[in-house]
């Protein structure tokens, strides 16, 4: 006898939406991260650690990577702790998924009318290995920092100023992110002080983007509520604060 298909929920279908975007964007901010760009020359020269700098230098990894700031915060308000702590998991585990496909590409042999030599595909993607290893650390490190920030921040504010938990735990939790991947991925090639300073440039730049895309992530969370319907908007994010609550709630 057939079954009907299974049809998800609002919710449901949601929730996949959101846990898409967010690996996507982490993904794609891993496999980037080990190219640095100069975004700007600095008007004055600035000196860190003893070493002077002139210009403003971060990995083409912060291209991507804001977008799960809002996503985040996001799925942190509807879905809570929980939600966001599996799908958390999850990225850990398509990181993991990402390294072994990489090791797999470059390990097969390069044919002949191959436009991307091997020197070139392994000079981009070999450094990744040491990202991802060193994103793996950050990351579980950053997001469990964010998670516990955002709620903690909800429970001070009961409920209110979205803006205050959503830039509030991106600000604390994203400098250790930054600076710990840098350190894993790049000690021994870079100098200390470029760590350094390339975690600060990193670190002001996520900071003045939490800052901006606060705008977005109250445009999104008015999006969820037309689509769920303000009822049920307001149930999940109900039970998402009576869940983080709870001592008892597990992934």
């Amino acid at each position: 006898m057939l079954r009907d298909a299974y049809v998800l929920s609002r919710p449901q279908k949601l929730f996949v939406v959101c846990s898409a975007v967010f690996l996507t964007a982490l993904v794609v901010a891993e496999a980037t991260a080990s190219k640095f760009f100069t975004a700007f020359e600095l008007p004055v020269h600035v000196t860190i650690l003893g070493t002077e700098f002139t210009a403003v230098v971060m990995t083409a990894g912060v291209i991507a990577f804001p977008i799960t700031f809002i996503v985040t915060d996001l799925m942190n308000e509807y879905f809570g702790k929980a939600g966001i702590r599996f799908v958390t998991l999850v990225g850990m585990g398509m990181i993991v998924f990402e390294f072994a496909l990489l090791q797999i590409a470059m390990a097969v042999p390069t044919a002949p009318i191959s436009p991307v030599p091997d020197e070139a595909f392994d000079a981009v993607f070999g450094a990744t290995g040491r990202v991802i290893f060193g994103s793996l650390t950050a990351y579980l490190v950053g997001q469990l920092a964010d998670i516990t920030l955002f709620h903690w921040l909800r429970g001070l504010t009961r409920g209110k100023h979205l803006w205050l938990r959503a830039t509030g735990s991106t600000f604390g939790s994203q400098f250790l992110d930054t600076f710990i991947v840098l350190v894993v991925a790049f000690a021994g090639q870079l100098a200390f002080a470029d760590i350094v300073a390339i975690t600060l440039f990193n670190y002001s730049y996520k900071f003045l983007i939490a800052v901006l895309i606060t705008p977005l992530i109250y445009l999104a969370h008015w999006v969820m509520d037309r689509y769920l319907g303000r009822e049920l908007a307001e149930e999940l994010i109900h039970q998402a604060e009576q869940g983080d609550a709870s001592p008892g709630t597990s992934v």
